[in-house]
């Protein structure tokens, strides 16, 4: 929470602001000046407030994309599971063939055509999922689930059936209406390890579909059943399968997997996070993004097992299979609380975040600036943190350099900081060198991102304001380039955008030409910048009984 000193101060300038824009808001067309502050998370909002609209504004970011984390997988691997297969290896049945056998009253034929039917939806490329389903196989399939006597037959039916709910929605409602989440269930209490990996993989995919069915996986008792599995003798492969479908519990909203499955969840990944394995440790911090993105709560109950030291440590691997879903799960742990934000930050993520800023790809650059965002939408003491650890230098090269899509999320960076720094950290702000790269942007065509910088440049003059310096920052953003892109501005199509361009132009550079000022050479940009720097400290150094200047807000 801010102090109230600091409330009282945001409450001014944004009241400011207000007017000014009010001033210029005559046409019923435009949306009221309040209308248009809601859809800022920094402007006029206390920190909660601002990163909750972050968190909505940045839904898409963090969406675990099927490329990043597969939903569903298919058992496409011929291994024989006993010796006695190589019997049958040279058996190729037509599907009606494979029908006949499957309702068989003998067992070694239902056997080879279950095995026939696996064999055929264990295709590579284009295996026939619909027509098996079609054909009426599932009712039967699941009834060989529960045959304890012939578990090579238990074995070919839950692949089959692992094969199928690997399909579409439609496919995989098939196998549940089949009635085979609770015989899968009880096969994870199988002696036969190869029929219990299989009923893991099932189960998987069934809880991959979406929440209603994670949701009767979870209601079917599966997951102390899987616990239970989780242990160090089992080989790593069976693990990396109970790892992949326990993430598959943990994942999708709308709603969430329910507290008391998360609760029996969160030992096990906690445990598992610190595998050696690329893959186990990959889908458990998968796990961890999916349960900590949400409420504050949900977010509370991630942290409290104390993984974030775990997780910031895996921030720094070299595999990006397990640096990405770690770098999400932190980022989310980042849109909670001022509290939980500090926890992260104690756990050392400033000591990893700005070198991501740099990483070789874009997406994790991405990433780590919407992290970065999220700090700094919190309390001034964050934001000096984040001076700190060095992170301008490099979020400054993104903004000049990167990618559009980091560039937005270094903008996103900046305007939290903005609105939320005290005077001295914008100056050291504007001493990195922020402003000719947002300048630079005000001509690109995202009419969001225009308004969020002339927002920033907005708030900068009003701090040089705050410390009698704004003839002097005007002359440094004229002499980028400012004034002209933000003069350009008025005639821009977006009237929001016009209104706002109009505005910081009447107030801040409307007497330029009057003054006959020279503007400073860019060579002297630094010497410019020195002497703005000492002016203000040496206006801010209090006296006795005196207060020092509080906060921009």
């Amino acid at each position: 929470m801010k102090d109230g000193s600091h409330q009282g101060h945001e409450t001014k300038i944004h009241m400011k602001r207000k007017c000014a824009l009010l001033l210029l808001v005559n046409m019923p067309t435009l949306e009221a000046p309040g209308e248009r502050l809601r859809k800022f998370k920094y402007r006029g909002k206390d920190a909660s407030m601002r990163r909750q609209q972050r968190i909505a504004v940045s839904l898409e970011l963090r969406k675990a994309k099927k490329d990043e984390q597969s939903l569903k997988r298919r058992n496409i691997t011929d291994v024989s599971p006993d010796p006695s297969e190589q019997q049958t290896k040279g058996v190729s049945l037509t599907l009606p063939e494979i029908i006949n056998g499957v309702n068989a009253s003998d067992p070694e034929l239902c056997f080879q055509a279950t095995q026939a039917a696996r064999k055929m939806l264990s295709r590579e490329k284009n295996p026939p999922l619909k027509l098996i389903v079609d054909a009426g196989l599932i009712p039967r399939l699941v009834e060989f689930l529960k045959s304890s006597l012939h578990p090579r037959l238990q074995l070919e039916a839950a692949w089959a059936l692992t094969n199928i709910a690997s399909g579409t929605s439609e496919l995989t409602r098939a196998v549940v209406d089949g009635g085979a989440i609770q015989p899968l269930v009880e096969l994870l209490s199988s002696p036969h390890m190869t029929v219990c990996e299989q009923a893991v993989w099932a189960l998987g995919n069934i809880a991959g579909d979406g929440p209603k069915f994670r949701d009767d996986v979870i209601f079917s008792d599966a997951i102390p059943h899987l616990l239970t599995l989780v242990s160090s003798s089992i080989p790593v492969t069976f693990l990396r399968n109970i790892a992949w479908t326990l993430s598959n519990l943990c994942r999708n909203k709308n709603p969430y997997p329910s507290d008391h499955a998360v609760k029996q969840m969160l030992p096990a990944l906690f445990h598992l996070l610190w595998h050696p394995d690329g893959e186990v440790l990959s889908d458990t911090c998968w796990a961890l993004s999916y349960l900590t993105d949400g409420c504050d709560t949900r977010i509370g109950q991630v942290v409290d097992t104390g993984v974030l030291p775990r997780l910031v440590e895996l921030m720094s691997s070299s595999e990006l299979n397990v640096l990405t879903p770690s770098l999400r799960a932190v980022g989310n742990i980042v849109t909670g609380t001022d509290h939980q934000t500090q926890l992260a930050l104690d756990a050392g993520i400033l000591a990893v975040l700005p070198q991501l800023l740099t990483h070789p790809r874009s997406s994790i650059q991405k990433e780590a600036a919407w992290a970065l965002s999220n700090v700094a939408a919190g309390p001034r003491q964050h934001i000096q943190q984040l001076i700190a650890c060095g992170v301008l230098p490099p979020l400054v090269a993104v903004l000049e350099n990167g990618e559009f899509k980091v560039q937005k999320e270094a903008v996103w960076t900046v305007a939290n900081f903005t609105t939320g720094g005290t005077v001295d950290q914008l100056i050291q702000l504007v001493q990195a060198g922020v402003l000719e790269p947002l300048i630079n942007l005000l001509t690109i065509p995202d009419t969001k991102i225009v308004l969020i910088i002339l927002d920033i440049l907005f708030f900068i003059l009003q701090a040089a304001e705050k410390i009698s310096q704004k003839e002097n920052m005007c002359l440094l953003i004229e002499g980028l380039g400012g004034i002209d892109r933000i003069e350009a501005l008025q005639l821009h199509e977006n009237r929001q955008i016009a209104l706002t361009a109009l505005n910081i132009t009447e107030r801040h550079f409307s007497e330029e030409e009057e003054t006959g000022t020279t503007l400073p050479a860019r060579d002297q940009d630094h010497e410019f910048l020195k002497h703005l720097t000492n002016t203000y400290q040496s206006s801010t150094t209090p006296k006795p009984g005196t207060r020092p200047k509080e906060s921009l807000l």
